[in-house]
Protein backbone atom coordinates (compact mmCIF):
# COMPACT_ATOMS: atom_id res chain seq x y z
CA UNK A 1 0.00 0.00 0.00
CA UNK A 2 1.60 3.66 -1.05
CA UNK A 3 1.19 6.80 0.74
CA UNK A 4 -1.25 7.91 -1.79
CA UNK A 5 -4.39 5.30 -1.41
CA UNK A 6 -7.14 5.24 0.32
CA UNK A 7 -6.54 4.16 4.07
CA UNK A 8 -9.10 3.09 6.53
CA UNK A 9 -10.72 5.79 8.61
CA UNK A 10 -8.87 5.64 12.44
CA UNK A 11 -11.86 6.63 15.09
CA UNK A 12 -11.45 8.73 17.85
CA UNK A 13 -13.28 8.15 20.79
CA UNK A 14 -13.64 12.54 21.05
CA UNK A 15 -15.38 12.64 17.11
CA UNK A 16 -18.43 10.19 18.29
CA UNK A 17 -22.06 11.44 18.99
CA UNK A 18 -23.53 10.56 22.00
CA UNK A 19 -25.66 8.31 20.51
CA UNK A 20 -22.64 6.43 19.30
CA UNK A 21 -21.46 6.95 22.26
CA UNK A 22 -24.20 5.46 24.33
CA UNK A 23 -24.14 1.87 21.67
CA UNK A 24 -20.73 1.79 21.65
CA UNK A 25 -21.23 1.24 25.54
CA UNK A 26 -24.60 -0.93 25.83
CA UNK A 27 -22.48 -3.33 23.51
CA UNK A 28 -19.72 -3.98 25.49
CA UNK A 29 -21.96 -4.20 28.59
CA UNK A 30 -23.59 -6.88 26.35
CA UNK A 31 -20.79 -8.71 25.27
CA UNK A 32 -19.13 -8.37 29.12
CA UNK A 33 -22.00 -9.84 31.01
CA UNK A 34 -22.42 -12.69 28.12
CA UNK A 35 -18.23 -13.26 29.07
CA UNK A 36 -18.84 -13.29 32.71
CA UNK A 37 -21.87 -15.91 32.36
CA UNK A 38 -19.57 -18.01 30.02
CA UNK A 39 -16.33 -18.40 32.72
CA UNK A 40 -19.14 -18.66 35.48
CA UNK A 41 -20.23 -21.56 34.15
CA UNK A 42 -16.80 -23.11 33.89
CA UNK A 43 -15.44 -21.38 37.26
CA UNK A 44 -17.94 -23.24 38.82
CA UNK A 45 -16.75 -26.64 37.60
CA UNK A 46 -13.19 -25.78 38.58
CA UNK A 47 -14.40 -24.86 42.19
CA UNK A 48 -17.11 -28.06 42.37
CA UNK A 49 -14.25 -30.50 40.68
CA UNK A 50 -13.68 -31.77 44.51
CA UNK A 51 -17.54 -33.18 44.93
CA UNK A 52 -17.89 -33.62 40.96
CA UNK A 53 -14.66 -35.91 40.86
CA UNK A 54 -16.36 -37.86 43.77
CA UNK A 55 -19.84 -37.68 42.87
CA UNK A 56 -19.34 -38.84 39.38
CA UNK A 57 -16.03 -40.09 38.68
CA UNK A 58 -15.60 -42.37 42.17
CA UNK A 59 -15.88 -46.13 40.83
CA UNK A 60 -15.13 -47.63 43.63
CA UNK A 61 -11.29 -47.94 43.34
CA UNK A 62 -8.39 -47.69 45.65
CA UNK A 63 -8.85 -44.91 48.68
CA UNK A 64 -6.98 -41.74 48.36
CA UNK A 65 -6.70 -42.57 44.44
CA UNK A 66 -5.62 -39.39 42.01
CA UNK A 67 -7.79 -41.18 39.58
CA UNK A 68 -11.41 -39.83 40.21
CA UNK A 69 -9.54 -36.22 40.13
CA UNK A 70 -7.50 -36.73 36.93
CA UNK A 71 -11.21 -37.92 35.36
CA UNK A 72 -13.16 -34.90 36.77
CA UNK A 73 -10.09 -32.42 35.18
CA UNK A 74 -10.62 -34.71 31.85
CA UNK A 75 -13.99 -33.83 31.70
CA UNK A 76 -13.01 -30.50 31.99
CA UNK A 77 -10.78 -30.59 28.86
CA UNK A 78 -13.54 -32.58 26.65
CA UNK A 79 -15.48 -29.39 26.57
CA UNK A 80 -12.28 -28.07 24.95
CA UNK A 81 -11.52 -30.93 22.44
CA UNK A 82 -14.72 -30.02 20.41
CA UNK A 83 -14.18 -25.86 20.91
CA UNK A 84 -12.27 -26.07 17.14
CA UNK A 85 -15.42 -27.67 16.29
CA UNK A 86 -17.57 -24.72 17.53
CA UNK A 87 -14.70 -22.15 16.06
CA UNK A 88 -15.17 -23.79 12.56
CA UNK A 89 -18.49 -23.81 12.57
CA UNK A 90 -19.78 -20.48 14.15
CA UNK A 91 -17.05 -18.34 13.58
CA UNK A 92 -17.70 -18.38 9.81
CA UNK A 93 -21.04 -17.94 10.31
CA UNK A 94 -20.16 -15.14 12.33
CA UNK A 95 -18.38 -13.38 9.15
CA UNK A 96 -21.37 -14.05 6.93
CA UNK A 97 -24.60 -13.58 8.97
CA UNK A 98 -23.59 -11.28 11.64
CA UNK A 99 -21.87 -11.16 15.42
CA UNK A 100 -25.00 -10.37 17.13
CA UNK A 101 -26.94 -13.46 15.79
CA UNK A 102 -24.45 -15.98 16.39
CA UNK A 103 -23.89 -14.51 20.30
CA UNK A 104 -27.21 -14.74 21.12
CA UNK A 105 -27.37 -18.67 20.27
CA UNK A 106 -23.91 -19.38 22.01
CA UNK A 107 -24.83 -17.60 25.19
CA UNK A 108 -28.35 -19.79 25.24
CA UNK A 109 -26.88 -23.00 24.56
CA UNK A 110 -24.00 -22.44 27.54
CA UNK A 111 -26.96 -21.21 29.87
CA UNK A 112 -28.79 -24.41 29.42
CA UNK A 113 -26.10 -26.72 29.01
CA UNK A 114 -24.67 -25.95 32.47
CA UNK A 115 -28.16 -25.48 34.15
CA UNK A 116 -29.05 -28.98 33.09
CA UNK A 117 -25.34 -30.75 34.42
CA UNK A 118 -27.25 -28.90 37.81
CA UNK A 119 -30.46 -31.80 36.97
CA UNK A 120 -27.51 -34.40 36.64
CA UNK A 121 -28.12 -37.82 38.37
CA UNK A 122 -24.90 -39.27 40.25
CA UNK A 123 -22.96 -42.14 39.43
CA UNK A 124 -24.30 -43.66 42.81
CA UNK A 125 -27.88 -43.30 40.73
CA UNK A 126 -27.66 -44.65 37.20
CA UNK A 127 -24.21 -45.93 37.37
CA UNK A 128 -21.41 -44.87 33.87
CA UNK A 129 -24.41 -43.01 32.52
CA UNK A 130 -23.73 -40.01 34.72
CA UNK A 131 -20.64 -39.49 34.01
CA UNK A 132 -21.05 -40.04 30.13
CA UNK A 133 -24.20 -37.43 30.52
CA UNK A 134 -21.80 -34.91 32.31
CA UNK A 135 -19.37 -35.48 29.12
CA UNK A 136 -21.57 -34.95 26.92
CA UNK A 137 -23.02 -31.60 28.31
CA UNK A 138 -19.62 -30.31 28.48
CA UNK A 139 -19.66 -31.32 24.81
CA UNK A 140 -22.22 -28.50 24.13
CA UNK A 141 -20.42 -26.31 26.50
CA UNK A 142 -17.40 -26.37 24.74
CA UNK A 143 -19.05 -26.48 21.14
CA UNK A 144 -20.85 -22.72 22.50
CA UNK A 145 -18.00 -21.72 23.93
CA UNK A 146 -15.80 -21.94 20.53
CA UNK A 147 -18.20 -19.14 18.81
CA UNK A 148 -18.96 -16.87 22.23
CA UNK A 149 -15.48 -15.64 23.51
CA UNK A 150 -13.83 -14.92 20.19
CA UNK A 151 -17.44 -13.08 18.83
CA UNK A 152 -18.02 -11.36 22.13
CA UNK A 153 -13.94 -9.76 21.58
CA UNK A 154 -14.70 -9.04 17.83
CA UNK A 155 -17.75 -7.52 18.66
CA UNK A 156 -16.67 -5.27 21.25
CA UNK A 157 -13.38 -4.79 19.11
CA UNK A 158 -15.43 -3.50 16.41
CA UNK A 159 -17.99 -1.06 18.44
CA UNK A 160 -15.06 0.45 19.88
CA UNK A 161 -13.37 3.67 18.51
CA UNK A 162 -9.36 2.37 17.93
CA UNK A 163 -7.73 5.40 20.48
CA UNK A 164 -9.55 3.24 23.09
CA UNK A 165 -9.99 0.02 22.23
CA UNK A 166 -7.96 -1.41 25.38
CA UNK A 167 -9.73 0.58 27.63
CA UNK A 168 -13.15 -1.21 26.33
CA UNK A 169 -11.81 -4.33 25.50
CA UNK A 170 -10.48 -4.60 29.39
CA UNK A 171 -14.35 -4.48 30.47
CA UNK A 172 -14.77 -7.83 28.70
CA UNK A 173 -11.88 -9.81 30.85
CA UNK A 174 -13.35 -7.32 33.36
CA UNK A 175 -16.36 -9.65 32.72
CA UNK A 176 -14.35 -12.74 32.58
CA UNK A 177 -12.41 -11.91 35.55
CA UNK A 178 -16.43 -11.18 37.63
CA UNK A 179 -17.59 -14.24 36.13
CA UNK A 180 -14.52 -16.57 37.86
CA UNK A 181 -14.72 -14.37 40.83
CA UNK A 182 -18.62 -14.65 41.24
CA UNK A 183 -18.23 -18.34 40.95
CA UNK A 184 -15.52 -18.53 43.77
CA UNK A 185 -17.08 -16.53 46.40
CA UNK A 186 -20.27 -18.26 45.71
CA UNK A 187 -19.15 -21.54 46.08
CA UNK A 188 -16.75 -20.96 48.98
CA UNK A 189 -19.68 -19.16 51.30
CA UNK A 190 -22.03 -21.83 50.48
CA UNK A 191 -19.13 -24.30 51.71
CA UNK A 192 -18.14 -22.27 54.87
CA UNK A 193 -22.32 -21.74 55.42
CA UNK A 194 -23.65 -25.17 54.60
CA UNK A 195 -20.27 -27.31 54.85
CA UNK A 196 -19.16 -29.91 52.85
CA UNK A 197 -21.28 -32.65 53.88
CA UNK A 198 -24.25 -30.56 52.19
CA UNK A 199 -22.62 -29.57 49.45
CA UNK A 200 -22.29 -33.10 48.60
CA UNK A 201 -25.48 -34.20 49.27
CA UNK A 202 -27.32 -31.65 46.63
CA UNK A 203 -25.80 -28.47 47.18
CA UNK A 204 -23.50 -28.49 44.55
CA UNK A 205 -26.45 -28.24 42.19
CA UNK A 206 -27.43 -24.67 42.85
CA UNK A 207 -24.50 -22.56 41.09
CA UNK A 208 -25.24 -24.49 38.22
CA UNK A 209 -28.71 -24.17 38.30
CA UNK A 210 -28.08 -20.30 38.38
CA UNK A 211 -26.82 -19.72 35.58
CA UNK A 212 -30.38 -20.30 33.69
CA UNK A 213 -31.90 -16.79 34.54
CA UNK A 214 -28.36 -15.36 33.99
CA UNK A 215 -28.02 -16.64 30.59
CA UNK A 216 -31.38 -15.54 29.52
CA UNK A 217 -30.43 -11.96 31.11
CA UNK A 218 -27.49 -11.76 28.44
CA UNK A 219 -29.95 -13.04 25.55
CA UNK A 220 -31.82 -10.19 26.52
CA UNK A 221 -29.51 -8.00 26.45
CA UNK A 222 -27.92 -9.24 23.17
CA UNK A 223 -31.02 -8.96 21.67
CA UNK A 224 -30.65 -5.33 22.19
CA UNK A 225 -27.86 -3.82 21.04
CA UNK A 226 -26.67 -3.32 16.75
CA UNK A 227 -24.11 -4.86 14.93
CA UNK A 228 -20.86 -3.05 14.32
CA UNK A 229 -20.73 -0.57 11.67
CA UNK A 230 -17.22 -1.99 11.22
CA UNK A 231 -19.21 -4.99 10.00
CA UNK A 232 -22.00 -4.08 8.20
CA UNK A 233 -20.34 -1.80 5.84
CA UNK A 234 -18.48 -5.31 4.91
CA UNK A 235 -21.90 -6.44 3.38
CA UNK A 236 -23.80 -5.57 0.22
CA UNK A 237 -26.93 -3.94 -0.20
CA UNK A 238 -29.29 -6.94 -0.23
CA UNK A 239 -27.81 -7.00 3.22
CA UNK A 240 -25.67 -10.27 2.90
CA UNK A 241 -22.04 -10.57 3.50
CA UNK A 242 -20.03 -10.49 0.40
CA UNK A 243 -19.11 -13.99 0.80
CA UNK A 244 -20.58 -17.14 2.05
CA UNK A 245 -19.20 -18.81 5.32
CA UNK A 246 -17.11 -21.47 3.55
CA UNK A 247 -15.81 -18.90 1.27
CA UNK A 248 -14.78 -16.61 4.24
CA UNK A 249 -12.98 -19.63 5.82
CA UNK A 250 -11.41 -20.70 2.51
CA UNK A 251 -9.79 -16.74 2.37
CA UNK A 252 -8.43 -17.17 5.88
CA UNK A 253 -6.61 -20.79 5.04
CA UNK A 254 -5.28 -19.55 2.19
CA UNK A 255 -4.24 -15.90 2.78
CA UNK A 256 -3.53 -15.75 6.94
CA UNK A 257 -2.24 -18.69 7.85
CA UNK A 258 0.61 -17.19 9.59
CA UNK A 259 -1.56 -15.04 11.50
CA UNK A 260 -3.47 -17.87 12.76
CA UNK A 261 -0.30 -19.25 13.76
CA UNK A 262 0.82 -16.05 15.57
CA UNK A 263 -2.72 -15.87 17.67
CA UNK A 264 -2.64 -19.46 18.38
CA UNK A 265 0.93 -19.43 19.81
CA UNK A 266 0.15 -16.54 22.05
CA UNK A 267 -2.65 -18.25 23.18
CA UNK A 268 -0.88 -21.39 24.61
CA UNK A 269 0.65 -18.90 27.19
CA UNK A 270 -3.16 -17.03 27.80
CA UNK A 271 -4.73 -20.46 28.40
CA UNK A 272 -2.10 -22.23 30.51
CA UNK A 273 -1.92 -19.31 32.82
CA UNK A 274 -5.39 -18.31 32.43
CA UNK A 275 -6.08 -22.24 33.68
CA UNK A 276 -3.72 -23.19 35.90
CA UNK A 277 -4.03 -19.41 37.74
CA UNK A 278 -7.98 -19.61 37.62
CA UNK A 279 -9.59 -23.35 37.59
CA UNK A 280 -6.56 -25.59 38.49
CA UNK A 281 -5.35 -23.32 41.34
CA UNK A 282 -8.00 -24.50 43.89
CA UNK A 283 -7.75 -27.76 43.55
CA UNK A 284 -3.45 -27.90 43.44
CA UNK A 285 -3.71 -25.64 46.84
CA UNK A 286 -6.50 -28.24 48.67
CA UNK A 287 -5.40 -31.41 47.47
CA UNK A 288 -2.00 -31.53 46.29
CA UNK A 289 -0.58 -29.05 48.90
CA UNK A 290 -3.18 -29.54 52.01
CA UNK A 291 -4.61 -26.20 52.29
CA UNK A 292 -7.92 -26.18 53.44
CA UNK A 293 -10.45 -25.57 50.59
CA UNK A 294 -12.48 -22.50 51.78
CA UNK A 295 -8.95 -20.74 52.62
CA UNK A 296 -7.55 -21.36 49.50
CA UNK A 297 -10.85 -19.91 47.35
CA UNK A 298 -10.28 -16.93 49.36
CA UNK A 299 -7.10 -16.26 48.50
CA UNK A 300 -7.92 -16.55 44.77
CA UNK A 301 -11.34 -14.59 45.14
CA UNK A 302 -8.71 -12.01 46.91
CA UNK A 303 -6.09 -11.96 44.31
CA UNK A 304 -8.93 -12.12 41.21
CA UNK A 305 -10.71 -8.85 42.99
CA UNK A 306 -7.74 -6.89 42.94
CA UNK A 307 -7.08 -7.83 39.28
CA UNK A 308 -10.58 -6.66 38.49
CA UNK A 309 -9.46 -3.35 40.18
CA UNK A 310 -6.75 -2.90 37.99
CA UNK A 311 -7.42 -4.72 35.00
CA UNK A 312 -9.09 -1.76 33.07
CA UNK A 313 -6.18 0.57 33.85
CA UNK A 314 -3.79 -1.74 32.10
CA UNK A 315 -6.09 -1.50 29.36
CA UNK A 316 -6.13 2.03 29.07
CA UNK A 317 -2.28 2.42 29.59
CA UNK A 318 -2.07 -0.09 26.34
CA UNK A 319 -4.21 2.56 24.31
CA UNK A 320 -1.50 4.78 25.46
CA UNK A 321 1.92 2.75 24.92
CA UNK A 322 0.99 0.21 23.10
CA UNK A 323 -0.04 -3.71 23.43
CA UNK A 324 3.25 -4.79 22.56
CA UNK A 325 5.61 -3.56 25.45
CA UNK A 326 2.81 -5.15 28.62
CA UNK A 327 2.63 -8.83 26.59
CA UNK A 328 6.52 -8.86 26.07
CA UNK A 329 7.09 -8.30 30.28
CA UNK A 330 4.02 -10.45 31.48
CA UNK A 331 5.48 -13.45 29.01
CA UNK A 332 9.19 -12.92 30.71
CA UNK A 333 7.70 -12.47 33.90
CA UNK A 334 5.81 -15.57 33.24
CA UNK A 335 9.04 -17.18 31.93
CA UNK A 336 11.65 -15.84 35.10
CA UNK A 337 9.15 -15.60 37.90
CA UNK A 338 7.14 -18.71 37.96
CA UNK A 339 8.47 -21.51 39.69
CA UNK A 340 9.91 -18.93 42.29
CA UNK A 341 6.00 -17.42 42.55
CA UNK A 342 4.96 -21.70 43.14
CA UNK A 343 7.74 -22.07 45.76
CA UNK A 344 5.93 -19.11 47.41
CA UNK A 345 2.22 -21.03 47.59
CA UNK A 346 4.33 -24.00 49.21
CA UNK A 347 5.41 -21.93 51.96
CA UNK A 348 2.30 -22.52 53.78
CA UNK A 349 1.48 -19.54 55.26
CA UNK A 350 -1.63 -17.26 54.24
CA UNK A 351 0.44 -14.29 53.26
CA UNK A 352 2.83 -16.07 50.97
CA UNK A 353 0.51 -17.88 49.42
CA UNK A 354 -1.24 -14.34 48.66
CA UNK A 355 2.14 -13.19 47.37
CA UNK A 356 3.05 -16.17 44.86
CA UNK A 357 -0.69 -15.97 43.30
CA UNK A 358 -0.26 -12.38 43.68
CA UNK A 359 2.81 -12.17 41.15
CA UNK A 360 1.24 -14.91 38.77
CA UNK A 361 -2.02 -13.04 39.21
CA UNK A 362 -0.05 -9.55 38.05
CA UNK A 363 1.49 -10.81 34.98
CA UNK A 364 -1.74 -12.58 33.86
CA UNK A 365 -4.20 -9.71 34.42
CA UNK A 366 -1.52 -7.59 32.18
CA UNK A 367 -1.94 -10.29 29.62
CA UNK A 368 -6.23 -10.45 29.45
CA UNK A 369 -6.42 -6.70 29.74
CA UNK A 370 -4.92 -6.49 26.15
CA UNK A 371 -6.21 -9.72 24.18
CA UNK A 372 -9.61 -8.03 23.56
CA UNK A 373 -7.71 -5.46 21.88
CA UNK A 374 -4.93 -7.15 20.82
CA UNK A 375 -6.10 -10.21 18.72
CA UNK A 376 -9.17 -9.35 16.50
CA UNK A 377 -6.41 -6.96 14.86
CA UNK A 378 -4.79 -9.40 14.13
CA UNK A 379 -6.97 -10.07 11.03
CA UNK A 380 -8.77 -8.11 8.32
CA UNK A 381 -12.43 -7.87 8.69
CA UNK A 382 -14.02 -10.57 6.03
CA UNK A 383 -12.55 -13.09 8.25
CA UNK A 384 -11.98 -11.61 11.65
CA UNK A 385 -14.08 -14.01 13.77
CA UNK A 386 -12.94 -16.89 11.65
CA UNK A 387 -9.21 -16.14 12.42
CA UNK A 388 -10.27 -15.85 16.05
CA UNK A 389 -12.68 -18.31 16.95
CA UNK A 390 -10.61 -21.42 14.93
CA UNK A 391 -6.71 -19.96 16.21
CA UNK A 392 -7.84 -19.32 19.46
CA UNK A 393 -9.77 -22.57 19.94
CA UNK A 394 -7.41 -24.70 18.42
CA UNK A 395 -4.95 -23.85 20.52
CA UNK A 396 -7.12 -23.55 23.76
CA UNK A 397 -7.94 -27.59 22.61
CA UNK A 398 -4.62 -28.34 22.93
CA UNK A 399 -2.90 -26.48 25.70
CA UNK A 400 -5.80 -24.55 27.92
CA UNK A 401 -8.60 -27.34 28.79
CA UNK A 402 -5.82 -29.72 29.03
CA UNK A 403 -3.55 -27.80 31.35
CA UNK A 404 -5.38 -28.88 34.96
CA UNK A 405 -5.59 -32.59 34.01
CA UNK A 406 -1.58 -32.57 32.85
CA UNK A 407 -0.39 -30.63 36.03
CA UNK A 408 -2.24 -33.03 38.22
CA UNK A 409 -1.35 -36.28 36.17
CA UNK A 410 2.72 -34.96 36.25
CA UNK A 411 2.43 -33.91 40.27
CA UNK A 412 1.51 -37.43 40.68
CA UNK A 413 3.37 -39.43 38.32
CA UNK A 414 7.11 -37.54 39.08
CA UNK A 415 5.70 -36.52 42.82
CA UNK A 416 7.53 -32.87 42.20
CA UNK A 417 4.72 -30.08 43.19
CA UNK A 418 6.64 -27.67 41.24
CA UNK A 419 5.16 -28.54 38.10
CA UNK A 420 2.74 -25.73 37.75
CA UNK A 421 5.97 -23.24 37.56
CA UNK A 422 7.64 -24.96 35.14
CA UNK A 423 4.26 -25.33 32.96
CA UNK A 424 3.93 -21.69 33.41
CA UNK A 425 7.43 -20.92 32.46
CA UNK A 426 7.91 -23.06 29.10
CA UNK A 427 4.27 -21.06 28.18
CA UNK A 428 5.50 -17.92 28.89
CA UNK A 429 8.48 -18.75 26.34
CA UNK A 430 6.42 -19.28 23.45
CA UNK A 431 4.28 -16.20 24.35
CA UNK A 432 7.32 -14.25 24.38
CA UNK A 433 8.11 -15.73 20.63
CA UNK A 434 4.94 -15.03 19.19
CA UNK A 435 4.21 -11.46 20.51
CA UNK A 436 7.56 -10.21 19.19
CA UNK A 437 5.87 -11.49 15.42
CA UNK A 438 2.66 -9.12 16.36
CA UNK A 439 1.84 -6.03 14.43
CA UNK A 440 1.61 -2.89 17.09
CA UNK A 441 -2.08 -2.60 16.39
CA UNK A 442 -3.07 0.05 18.80
CA UNK A 443 -4.97 3.39 17.52
CA UNK A 444 -4.85 1.06 14.44
CA UNK A 445 -8.38 0.93 12.61
CA UNK A 446 -9.73 -2.14 12.22
CA UNK A 447 -11.79 -0.98 9.23
CA UNK A 448 -11.90 -2.45 5.34
CA UNK A 449 -10.46 -5.65 4.42
CA UNK A 450 -6.92 -4.27 5.70
CA UNK A 451 -4.78 -6.14 7.75
CA UNK A 452 -4.39 -3.44 10.79
CA UNK A 453 -0.87 -2.12 11.14
CA UNK A 454 0.33 -3.13 7.89
CA UNK A 455 -0.06 0.18 6.48
CA UNK A 456 1.84 2.13 9.01
CA UNK A 457 4.46 2.82 6.63
CA UNK A 458 1.47 4.49 4.02
CA UNK A 459 0.49 6.48 7.15
CA UNK A 460 3.59 7.41 8.58
CA UNK A 461 4.50 8.89 5.20
CA UNK A 462 1.61 11.09 5.11
CA UNK A 463 2.76 12.09 8.49
CA UNK A 464 0.54 10.48 11.00
CA UNK A 465 1.63 9.37 14.40
CA UNK A 466 1.75 5.80 15.58
CA UNK A 467 2.25 4.45 18.68
CA UNK A 468 4.99 2.44 18.81
CA UNK A 469 6.35 3.27 15.37
CA UNK A 470 8.59 5.55 14.18
CA UNK A 471 9.09 7.21 10.56
CA UNK A 472 12.18 5.82 8.66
Amino acid sequence: MTAHQELPTITRDIDLTPIQRKNTRKSVAGAAIGNAIEWFDYGIYGYLVVYLSSLFFDFGGEPGSALPRILAFATFAVSFLVRPLGGIVLGPLGDKIGRRTVLMATILMISVSTAAIGLLPTYDSIGVWAPLLLVFLRMVQGFSAGGEYAGAAVFMAEHAPDNRRGFYGSFLEFGTLAGFSGAAILVTTMTLVLGEDAMMAGWWRLPFLLTLPLGLLALWMRRNVEEPETFTSDIDISGKAKQSAWASLRELIVRFPKQVLKLAGFVILINVAFYLVLTYMPSYLSTTLGHGAAESNFSLVIIQLIMMAVIVPFGALSDRIGRKPLLLIASIGFTLLSVPAVMLIQVGTVWSQLAGIGILGLFLVMIISNISATLPALFPTSVRYSGFAIGYNVSTAIFGGTAGMMNEFLIDSTGNVLIPGWYLAAAGVIGFISVLTFNETAGRSLRGNVLPGSDDAARLARGEKLIGAKAS
